[in-house]
This record gives C-alpha cells, sequence and structure tokens, in this order.
C-alpha cells in the first residue's frame, strides 16, 4: 500500500467482500467449511492490524462516521484559529513599535511550521496538523501583507506566487486539500494578474478580464492528469478546479460581452463564448466517461445545462407564456435524464459483457 487512499480502498473492499460472503451463506449459494472461515477471518484481522498500524484508517462504518466529524471539526478549527491570529494582530497592532512588529511577523509563521511538523511526528491522523498548517498559511498571508504596510512596499502580484508555494507544500506536507485548494487559487490569482499586467490594466483589476483566468485553468487541470503516488485525491482537486476556473469565466463572458478583450461585435463574442462552454462541459463528460473521473462527469453535466438554462433565458423568456417556459424546462430535464439513463445503461452492459468474456476465458 502506497497511500492512505489505497489502504482505506483496500479496507473498504474487505467489509464489502465479508457483507456479501455472509450474504450468500444466508441464502444457501456459498458455504465456507470452518477452517476456510478461521484462515480467512485470520488473514484479514492481520491485514487490518497492519493497516491500521501504518495509516490512519477507518475499519468500520462507525468510524468512517467519527473521521467525517473530525475533518468538520479541524476544518472549523483551523479557520477560528487562522480568524483569531488575524484578529489578535489588529487589536494589538498599533500599541507595538516597528521592531516587535516585524518580529513577530517574521516569527509567527515558522512558530506554526514548527508546530505542524510536531504534530506530523507525534499525531498520526494527521488532523491537528491541518489544523496548523492553516495557521501556518494565515501568518504567513498577514506576513507579506502587513510588512508591506509597515515598510510602504507597493503591492505586487509576486505575493501570490509566495503564497501559492508556501501552501503547496504545506498541503502536501500535511495531506491537506484544503491547502491545496488554497494554493491552486493564490496560483490561479498571480498567473491572471500577470497577463493581466501584460495587457495593458492594472494588476488589481485582473478580475475585470475574465479571460485572464484560461492559461492558469488549462495548467492546473493538466496537473490533474499527472499521477501522483501516495497522493490521489490531490489529482481529482487539480481537475476539478482547473474546470471551473475555465469554465465560469466561459459562463460569464457568454453572458456579459464587455468583460471580453475582443473589439468584434458584443453579439458574436457570446455567441461564441456560448458554443465554447457547450463544446467544452461534452467533452469534459466524454472524457470523464473514458478515464472512469466521476468528478469531470458531473463537473460537465453541471456546466452543460446551466449553459443550456442560460440559452433557453436568452430565446424564450420574453415572448413565450412563463408555463410553457418551465413546461420546456421540465421536458428538457427528463430527457436529459433519458440521455443519461441510456449513457449510464451502456457502462453497465460494457461491464457485464466483461465479466463474462473473463468467465468464459
Amino acid at each position: 500500500m502506497h497511500s492512505k487512499q489505497n489502504a482505506q480502498h483496500r479496507v473498504d473492499q474487505i467489509n464489502a467482500f465479508n457483507s456479501e460472503l455472509n450474504q450468500l451463506e444466508q441464502e444457501g449459494v456459498f458455504q465456507l467449511s470452518d477452517t476456510d472461515k478461521s484462515n480467512l477471518n485470520n488473514h484479514h484481522q492481520q491485514l487490518l492490524k497492519s493497516l491500521s498500524k501504518i495509516f490512519d484508517i477507518d475499519a468500520s462504518a462507525s468510524q468512517k462516521q467519527f473521521s467525517l466529524a473530525m475533518k468538520i471539526a479541524s476544518f472549523i478549527g483551523a479557520l477560528a484559529f487562522s480568524a483569531s491570529l488575524f484578529m489578535l494582530f489588529y487589536q494589538y497592532w498599533g500599541n507595538l513599535t516597528t521592531l516587535v512588529q516585524t518580529s513577530v511577523l517574521i516569527s509567527s509563521p515558522l512558530i506554526a511550521l514548527a508546530l505542524t511538523q510536531l504534530c506530523l511526528v507525534k499525531e498520526q491522523s494527521g488532523y491537528f496538523a491541518k489544523i496548523a498548517g492553516l495557521v501556518c498559511i494565515a501568518a504567513f498571508v498577514l506576513n507579506l501583507s502587513m510588512l508591506g504596510q509597515i515598510y510602504n512596499i507597493a503591492p505586487s502580484p509576486n505575493a501570490f506566487i509566495v503564497w501559492a508555494i508556501a501552501s503547496l507544500a504545506l498541503a502536501y506536507m500535511t495531506n491537506s486539500r484544503l491547502l491545496q485548494t488554497f494554493a491552486i487559487l493564490f496560483f490561479a490569482g498571480f498567473l491572471s494578474a500577470k497577463i493581466g499586467t501584460w495587457s495593458g490594466i492594472y494588476w488589481l483589476s485582473f478580475s475585470e478580464r475574465p479571460e485572464n483566468f484560461f492559461l492558469p485553468a488549462l495548467i492546473i487541470f493538466a496537473l490533474g492528469h499527472k499521477h501522483q503516488k501516495g497522493f490521489e485525491e490531490f489529482v481529482a482537486i487539480y481537475r476539478i478546479f482547473g474546470g471551473l476556473l475555465f469554465l465560469l469565466p466561459v459562463l460569464v463572458l457568454a453572458n456579459w460581452a464587455r468583460g471580453s478583450y475582443l473589439t468584434i461585435d458584443p453579439g458574436i463574442i457570446e455567441g461564441s463564448y456560448q458554443i465554447i462552454g457547450f463544446v467544452i462541459s461534452a467533452a469534459l463528460i466524454y472524457h470523464g466517461i473514458r478515464q472512469n473521473w466521476r468528478d469531470l462527469v458531473n463537473l460537465g453535466s453541471t456546466f452543460f445545462t446551466l449553459f443550456l438554462y442560460t440559452k433557453m433565458f436568452d430565446w424564450w423568456w420574453d415572448w413565450m407564456p412563463k408555463y410553457l417556459f418551465f413546461l420546456v424546462i421540465a421536458l428538457t430535464a427528463l430527457l436529459i435524464l433519458m440521455v443519461f439513463k441510456r449513457l449510464r445503461t451502456g457502462e453497465i452492459g460494457l461491464w457485464l459483457n466483461a465479466t463474462k468474456g473473463a468467465e468464459h476465458a
């Protein structure tokens, strides 16, 4: 086992196997001898004990529920600690000398980093390390922001890339998808701001041009196709945010041509981006089905529906009776449901054919 995710998947397989085996025995389809049962149980117990020693896994459904509660608690705790640190700085900041302010700003992220490392060594599950890691990033963001104010340094988009690198390093250090998300957003902000400045606008106005996000979105999406041993869950996050950072600007431009760099007729701009939105959404659905990536299928389906419904609104809302408009929406939803049902049935058929082929072989 190379990662906690693989170990957890193996545990889930064992639980599902034992549940199905018990069901088959109750139905009289299959019966193991007492010796086989004992050997199988001993093997599973040894495997679970080994995996529990190496990884912080959930061996039962109740443990999974507790883990979910712990994740929620750690998320709330991390946000609360970060907010507390932010408020503490601003509460007493004016009473400190410049030297003390500088010392506090420099030492805070270093102390939080040391605490993160200590939590990783002392606590196997990693929940406390993730809290300390988020506090470390919050302190680091405050560090650069407030040092710039103290020494009158002009704001720069370069701070985003520094925060992105620090967030990504801590994300892989603590196996935190939340810190990975911050790293992605910081990187997207940095590159988008740079593209904005290259285009002649002030960097703080980069969000006024949604097209600035296309390049970082493609880079992030490409990272979602690179296998990362031990960090399989991170790959899906790259894909999701890469798709979001591309499709959201397309959705905006499909309805707001003034945000585009293009100077042609606004109707052509909006129409073009509407077509792009449909094509990219459909491509994500197809690619997700081919690669068995449910996250891409869900993302593509959501945006395809959004583009479809916004287009229907543009076409029919002003002249069609409202009851008829919503009836068309309902019928379209049913049509989409039928299409996805056929696709799902086709996938099940392929799986059954593959199973039969394996049995004959």
